[in-house]
């Protein structure tokens, strides 16, 4: 059983230096049956990224998505955008590791790409460790829950 509710969209999200890999990932998704919804951006002309970081996180803490995937050069316009919304525990993540640690130690529910930073494929398997690792709960479930400010 995957650790997030699969019944929804997967909301995905990428400023221009992250779409090519946006796009590679959308595939990945498709190939196997995993719906998704697309909040752009839809071309690799320069734009901000706050206009594609906000819909998805807005996506995920209303329960609208199973889960969020947000790319840009560093990722950290994103991340630090997505956890801007209450609720939302978006994580940069460059290697399987730390999207197998994200989600286990934190966890996050959006994973952030530097797609400037990974390799072709590595952005597809950072993604599916990510959907398929569930959260530890017990001594991280203490932390996890002093996150939000309100």
């Amino acid at each position: 059983m995957l650790p997030f509710d699969m019944t929804k969209p997967v909301a995905i999200g990428s400023d221009h230096a992250g779409f090519e890999y946006k796009d590679d990932l959308i595939s990945f998704l498709e190939g196997k049956g995993i719906a998704f919804h697309d909040f752009g951006t839809y071309s690799t002309d320069s734009v901000d990224y706050p206009d594609f970081a906000h819909p998805v996180a807005t996506a995920v803490e209303k329960g609208e998505a199973a889960f969020g995937i947000l790319l840009c050069g560093s990722a950290n316009g994103v991340a630090i955008t997505a956890n801007k919304h209450q609720g939302i525990r978006a994580a940069i993540c460059w290697g399987d590791e730390l999207a197998d640690l994200a989600r286990k130690h934190n966890d996050a529910n959006i994973i952030c790409i530097p797609a400037r930073f990974v390799r072709e494929g590595d952005a597809e398997k950072m993604v599916n460790t990510f959907m398929t690792t569930h959260f530890e709960g017990g001594r991280h479930q203490n932390r996890v829950k002093k996150i939000a400010c309100a």
